[in-house]
């Protein structure tokens, strides 16, 4: 990221110390620079604007340590702050460890749900973006065995709004065309195998396309995904995680970016985790970091 320029300025929240014992340790040449936020400077390679933010142990690469979690959120807390009152055009985000905030005490699901109780987003929506491809999430990170009582005649309703708004307002569509996946096998098979698809998910969509809104379904999530199905829709909305990201990760991993659909900001993320075992050696791919921050600034009208 540092290594090449960018169209914009970028800032990084991160601890000062950290950052430049590693770039010591890969033997990574850059200048590091106090961010000013009265000033507004184009990204020059080889250099890196830094927003300190102080950790509270000093980090090993690949150690979790609860007493840093609370670094991890300082850092997601200015960052996101920083957006709401204009200071930043939009926000990008790494991998967080989730299990080390909760080891912590502090409940944690992920950062969609936690930027969006930070922002005051009311439902926040998960979707991911490969080239074409956008996989939107009815529901995030719950056990399976509750998804199907998070699927409620509102909270479908408002998902689907959320993602014809964005799809509209930051992605261009002027009329999206959203695909919904059923929740059951063969969409629940007329009811033999689920009565989801009859009680909740073909009401909702016959309403909203009543109002104006091009959806399309409930479809079997086994046929969604085929080319020909894709060619019909510029956004699928799976019912659960693991329903549309495998395909999507599948298609694009590496290279695919996560965005936080619903929120007063513009949050993008990479669409892996946090690696531990490569973390500190200079392996780890960086292409979906640089996915996340060209789509950040294509939301933001900032790129070119």
């Amino acid at each position: 990221m540092a290594l090449r320029e960018w169209p914009c300025e970028l800032i990084v929240a991160a601890d000062r110390t950290l950052i430049e014992t590693r770039a010591r340790q890969l033997n990574v040449a850059v200048r590091i620079n106090d961010y000013d936020p009265l000033a507004t400077n184009v990204h020059v390679a080889g250099t890196l604007t830094l927003l300190p933010i102080t950790a509270r142990r000093v980090i090993t690469p690949g150690q979790l340590d609860t007493a840093n979690a609370s670094y991890v959120l300082a850092m997601l807390d200015r960052a996101a702050d920083g957006c709401m009152q204009g200071e930043f055009d939009a926000m990008v985000t790494a991998p967080v460890q989730k299990s080390v905030i909760n080891d912590a005490g502090v409940p944690f699901s992920g950062h969609t749900e936690y930027l969006a109780e930070r922002t005051g987003g009311n439902r926040p929506v998960m979707m991911l973006v490969a080239g074409e491809l956008r996989v939107a999430l009815a529901t995030t990170h719950l056990p399976l065995n509750e998804v199907s009582a998070a699927i409620t005649r509102e909270s479908l309703s408002e998902t689907l709004r959320i993602v014809d708004h964005d799809l509209r307002t930051r992605f261009g569509f002027d009329e999206p065309r959203i695909l919904v996946c059923g929740l059951n096998p063969h969409a629940g098979e007329a009811g033999h195998l689920g009565r989801e698809e009859i009680d909740t998910l073909s009401p909702v969509i016959r309403d909203l396309n009543n109002q104006g809104l091009r959806l399309t379904g409930p479809a079997p999530a086994d046929t969604a995904f085929t080319p020909r199905m894709l060619e019909q829709a510029d956004a699928v909305l799976a019912m659960f995680h693991d329903q549309g990201l495998p395909v999507l990760k599948y298609a694009g991993f590496g290279n695919a970016v996560n965005v936080t659909l619903g929120l007063p900001i513009i949050r993008t993320s990479v669409d892996h985790g946090t690696a531990l075992d490569l973390a500190g050696t200079g392996k780890a791919e960086s292409g979906s970091l640089m996915a996340a921050i060209e789509l950040a600034l294509g939301l933001a009208g900032k790129s070119g």
